[in-house]
C-alpha cells in the first residue's frame, strides 16, 4: 500500500481509545516559535490543490505546526494548534476519532484521498460538521512533505514580515520620541502603527495623553479594569515582590474570547512572533501587562515605568509583532516620563528658580532634598569608555553629572550617604553630606577624598569628619613643619621644652615640672627659641624675635611639632 500519503516511520502502538465523549473542552495551543498561518492562506495555494469540504470557515483557524500520524487516537502526542495529516490507516470511529482531536486542540484535519480511501469517508465529514472542526481533502497528486513545506514557507515569510513590520515601528517611536512633545507623538505613532487607540492614564486612572480612535463605553470601562490589574500596588514596589500571575500548564482550559476576563501577557521584553493570552490571577495587580477583548475590541493594558503609569491599547485585530511593538513603546514612555525628565517637572522648575535668584534652601524639597553629597571621580589605570561618564551617573543614582576637561567627573547626589560602592574603571572621591548652600564644601572634601584615594591606590575614599590635621596630607604636613622647625633642627633639647610648654598652655612651672628642669631654665630656652624662629637681623633692620605669645603663632608651631615624626 505505497502511496504519497503513507507514513515513512513506523508508530507506536495506539493506546485503546476511550468511549465517545459527550461533551468537549478545547485546549490552548501552545505557541509555536513562529507566526501561525491561516488555514486560508495554505488552501489558497494552487500547486496544493486543498480543499475544505467540513468544518467552521468563521473564525478563520490558523495553524502552528503540521503533525502526520496514522494512530488510532492521536491525542497523546498533540500540542495544540495543528495541522493533522492522515490517510486513515487506522480510522474505525470517526466520531471517537474526530472528538478526541478536537479536545487536543488540533487546528484542522488534513485527509489524504489513497491509496487506503478514495473519497474522504462520509462519516468523518459529518463528525467534522458536528464537532467544528476543519476538514481537508488532500489530493493524490499531493504528498503530505509538500503540504508540511508550504506551511513552513508561509510561515518563513510571516516572520520576514513582522520583522520588517517591527522594524518599521521602532524606527517611527523612535523619531517620535525625539520630538519637542514625544509623549504625545510616541502615543500617535502607535496607534497609527496598530490601527487603534493609545492612551496613557495616571496611577488614579486620569487620562494623561491619547491617540487615535475613540473608544466605546464598554470598551473604555473594560480598559480601565486593566489598567487597575497591572498599576502597581506601591508605586516604588521592586518586581520581585510584585504578585505574578500563574504559568498556564500545557493543554490547559482557556474561557472564551470575550467573556471579560483579564488576561496576563508575557513581560514586555517579549520578543517572539505572537504573545498568547495567559489567564490572570483573580486579584492579582502589579503585573507586567494584561490583555482581554471587549464589544468587539483586542484591549491591552502594560505598566509604564515605576510610577503607577498605564499605557492602555486598543485595536480591532491582534496582530502578530504587536505585543513586541507595544513593549518599545512602553520602554520610550518608561524613559520619557521618569522622574526629572520632560519639561516643567519639579526638578527643573526649582533649578530655574535658583538660578534666577532663590534662596537655595527653599527648593531644597523640590531639588530632591535637604541633604546632598558630592562624588568626585577620575579614570583609573585602565582609562574610560566615551560613554562611561554617563553610564557613572546612571550607577551612582544621578543624572546630574559634571565633566571636567582634565577628565575628572564631579557627580552630584541628591541624597546623604555614607559610602559609594567602587566602580570598575574609576577611582572615586566622597565628600560629606550637605545642605542645597553647602554643597562647595562637600565638592571640597570629595576632591580631598579623591586624592586620598589616588595616593593610596585605593578605589574610594569617603571624607570623614576629624581634626583640622587631618585636612593636610601627612607627607606635606611633615615637609612643612622640617622647614618651619629647621632652626631647632640641631637643637632636640629646645623642640621639646617649646612642644611640652606649648602643651601646658605657657606655664612655665608646669613645664619645669613635666621636664624636671629649673623654671629659669624653661624661660631661657622658650626666649632661645623665640629668638631662632623669628625674623633675622639684616643690614637695614634688628632681629626680630618670634611672638609666642600671639594664639596664631602658638597653634602654627603646635600643629607642626605634632607633624614631626
Amino acid at each position: 500500500m505505497d502511496g504519497p500519503h503513507m507514513p515513512t516511520v513506523p508508530e507506536c502502538a495506539p493506546p485503546t481509545p476511550p468511549s465517545p465523549l459527550t461533551s468537549l473542552t478545547p485546549l490552548t495551543p501552545l505557541t509555536s516559535p513562529t507566526p501561525p498561518v491561516p488555514l486560508g492562506a495554505l488552501l489558497a495555494r494552487e500547486d496544493l490543490g486543498l480543499r475544505r469540504i467540513a468544518g467552521p470557515g468563521d473564525p478563520e483557524p490558523v495553524v502552528h505546526w503540521v503533525h502526520t500520524s496514522e494512530m488510532a487516537d492521536p491525542y497523546p502526542y498533540l500540542l495544540g494548534g495543528e495541522l493533522l495529516l492522515s490517510a486513515g490507516v487506522q480510522l474505525a470511529d470517526p466520531d471517537t476519532y474526530v472528538a478526541r482531536l478536537v479536545e487536543a486542540g488540533a487546528a484542522a484535519l488534513g485527509f489524504g484521498v489513497a491509496p487506503v480511501y478514495d473519497t474522504v469517508p462520509a462519516g468523518l465529514v459529518a463528525a467534522c460538521d458536528r464537532y467544528g472542526l476543519p476538514l481537508v481533502e488532500v489530493p493524490p497528486r499531493t504528498p503530505f512533505t509538500a503540504v508540511a513545506r508550504a506551511v513552513w514557507q508561509l510561515m518563513a515569510l510571516a516572520r520576514h514580515h513582522e520583522l520588517r513590520r517591527v522594524a518599521r515601528a521602532q524606527q517611527g517611536l523612535a523619531t517620535a520620541a525625539a520630538r519637542p512633545d514625544p509623549v504625545p507623538a510616541v502615543l500617535g505613532q502607535l496607534a497609527s502603527r496598530l490601527g487603534g487607540r493609545a492612551v496613557l492614564l495616571a496611577a488614579d486612572g486620569t487620562e494623561l495623553a491619547a491617540a487615535g480612535r475613540p473608544l466605546s463605553g464598554p470598551a473604555a470601562r473594560a480598559l480601565g479594569r486593566l489598567a487597575a490589574v497591572v498599576r502597581p500596588a506601591a508605586p516604588d514596589a521592586p518586581d520581585a515582590v510584585r504578585p505574578k500571575a500563574p504559568a498556564p500548564s500545557p493543554k490547559a482550559h482557556t474561557a472564551a474570547s470575550g467573556s471579560g476576563e483579564g488576561r496576563v501577557a508575557p513581560p514586555t521584553g517579549h520578543t517572539g512572533p505572537s504573545a498568547p493570552d495567559l489567564p490572570a490571577a483573580p486579584g492579582a495587580k502589579g503585573v507586567s501587562a494584561a490583555s482581554d477583548t471587549a464589544d468587539g475590541t483586542r484591549l491591552a493594558a502594560y505598566a509604564v515605568g515605576s510610577r503607577g503609569l498605564v499605557l492602555g491599547l486598543a485595536t480591532p485585530d491582534r496582530e502578530p509583532g504587536d505585543h513586541t511593538v507595544a513593549g518599545v513603546a512602553v520602554v520610550l514612555l518608561s524613559l520619557l516620563t521618569a522622574p526629572g525628565q520632560g519639561g516643567g517637572s519639579g526638578r527643573d522648575a526649582a533649578l530655574v528658580r535658583l538660578l534666577l535668584g532663590a534662596d537655595p534652601a527653599a527648593t531644597a524639597a523640590e531639588l530632591g532634598g535637604d541633604r546632598w553629597t558630592a562624588v568626585r571621580a577620575r579614570p583609573g589605570r585602565g582609562g574610560t569608555t566615551p560613554f562611561a561618564t554617563a553610564a557613572l551617573g546612571a550607577a551612582l543614582g544621578s543624572p546630574l553629572v559634571d565633566p571636567a576637561p582634565d577628565g575628572t567627573v564631579r557627580v552630584l547626589l541628591p541624597r546623604a550617604v555614607d559610602d559609594v560602592p567602587a566602580q570598575p574603571g574609576w577611582v572615586l572621591g566622597v565628600g560629606g553630606p550637605a545642605g542645597p548652600g553647602s554643597l562647595a564644601d562637600s565638592d571640597t572634601q570629595a576632591a580631598r577624598a579623591l586624592d586620598t584615594a589616588t595616593a593610596a591606590r585605593r578605589d574610594v575614599a569617603v571624607h570623614r569628619p576629624g581634626p583640622l590635621t587631618a585636612l593636610v596630607p601627612p607627607a606635606e604636613a611633615a615637609a612643612h613643619a622640617r622647614t618651619l622647625l629647621a632652626p631647632l633642627a640641631d637643637a632636640p633639647a629646645l623642640r621639646e621644652t617649646l612642644r611640652a610648654w606649648l602643651s601646658l598652655h605657657g606655664s612655665w612651672d608646669r613645664t619645669a615640672a613635666a621636664l624636671g628642669i629649673h623654671r629659669n631654665t624653661v624661660r631661657q630656652r622658650i626666649a632661645r627659641c623665640a629668638a631662632l624662629l623669628g625674623t633675622p637681623a639684616t643690614r637695614t633692620s634688628a632681629a626680630v624675635p618670634a611672638d609666642l605669645d600671639d594664639a596664631d603663632v602658638r597653634a602654627e608651631l603646635w600643629f607642626a611639632l605634632r607633624s614631626l615624626p
